[in-house]
């Protein structure tokens, strides 16, 4: 068993004992990437979670994405495929899966997805829209699922016209209302994900997010607006990526976010030093030069694709090589060099952990954190 694994089944057994072990893994990982600044051979690719895009199929037409459309159109994961996939990453001592789609929801398999995962071991954790999360969560639950995130993309109105169906939002709230009857948040963790983009960077916005998320007793994930994701739909103008002048606007925003962090530090899943980082990856996008922990990742798409990240380095698929013979190749091990090094579309993805483990990223917002909380 691999030191990792120990740690997990530690950190399982004995609770009080989680902070202190994650506070290791983080001081082990800072130290793996201020080496391989250096000496790049350290970097070694080591999966800590799959995202399985199950499906490609969608119930929404949102602005910002091309699930559904013109993106693996018609592709969906066989229900022996990922049965596959979960064994072989069992073997792997892989932690955590996430269900992702498209709408993973409208999986036929996706509650027997759920259950193989958890009689395999595999953490497994879903991102769905939600509209029909309440018809589905007691067989989810009861096959294991106990953590769902979901996309916030405002209230009423403005809700209906980014996912452009009308009348999804109140869907949203019912299946939200019922879901929450039915298991409070000491037995389902719901996570919302806001979508930081150049419409919903103000307070007003950030303010709504936050009742939003206490009403159904959950955290909050900020996500900002992505530039090179291959399924990322920018719309016609570009409407929702920032521009140069958008600075001032996005730097209040996220002033407003470190003062609710330091205020209620379990309700934004990002630390202090990520949520300062926010402004340079909304302006500056590829400009980042912050060495890439993709190494830690796996993607697989709803065509059986599996790329190291979500934006590059293919590796194989799954409908020609089982998944565990793309683990810890050559290729993969590569991969995860050529990540570090940005040799790619330098997107954000992994954006918070990636500047707390950088040295001079975690210097430079860390300082810059602890000006903006004196100001």
């Amino acid at each position: 068993m691999s030191i990792e694994s120990l740690a997990r089944a530690l950190a399982r057994s004995v609770p009080q004992t989680a902070p202190a072990l994650k506070a290791v893994y983080r001081s082990r990982e800072r130290i793996i990437s201020d080496l391989a600044i250096h000496w790049p051979a350290v970097v070694r690719a080591r999966t800590e979670k799959i995202t399985i895009a199950i499906t490609a199929h969608c119930n929404l037409r949102c602005q910002g994405c091309k699930y559904g459309r013109d993106f693996m159109p018609g592709s969906q994961l066989p229900l022996d495929t990922v049965r596959e996939l979960l064994e072989d990453a069992a073997e792997a001592r892989v932690p955590a899966v996430r269900l992702y789609g498209g709408e993973p929801l409208l999986h036929p398999d996706v509650v027997e997805m759920v259950r193989i995962a958890s009689d395999l071991g595999v953490g497994c954790y879903m991102t769905t829209n939600g509209l029909v999360l309440d018809r589905k969560i007691a067989d989810l639950h009861a096959a294991g699922l106990r953590k769902v995130t979901i996309g916030y993309y405002g209230e009423g109105e403005a809700f209906d016209d980014y996912v452009q169906r009308p009348g999804r939002y109140q869907r949203l709230l019912e299946s939200l209302e019922a879901t929450r009857r039915q298991f409070g948040p000491e037995d389902l963790e719901i996570q919302f994900n806001f979508l930081l983009s150049r419409r919903t960077a103000t307070i007003e916005a950030i303010d709504a997010m936050v009742a939003f998320a206490d009403r159904f007793q959950g955290s909050i994930h900020v996500d900002v607006v992505h530039y090179s994701l291959p399924y990322f739909q920018e719309g016609p103008e570009r409407e929702l990526q920032f521009r140069p002048d958008d600075r001032p606007a996005v730097e209040r925003v996220v002033d407003h976010l470190l003062a609710l962090k330091r205020a209620r530090p379990k309700l934004l899943t990002e630390s202090e030093i990520a949520l300062a980082s926010f402004p340079d990856w909304a302006l500056k996008q590829e400009e980042m030069r912050v060495p890439c922990d993709a190494r830690k990742l796996l993607w697989v798409g709803a065509d059986g694709s599996v790329m190291l990240c979500y934006v590059t380095f293919p590796l194989g698929n799954l409908h020609e090589t089982r998944l565990r013979d793309l683990l810890g190749t050559r290729a993969h091990h590569q991969a995860a060099r050529d990540a570090f090094a940005l040799n790619c579309p330098n997107c954000h993805c992994e954006a918070a952990s990636r500047v707390e483990k950088h040295g001079p990223s975690r210097r430079k917002y860390g300082a810059l954190a602890a000006q903006r909380s004196g100001s």
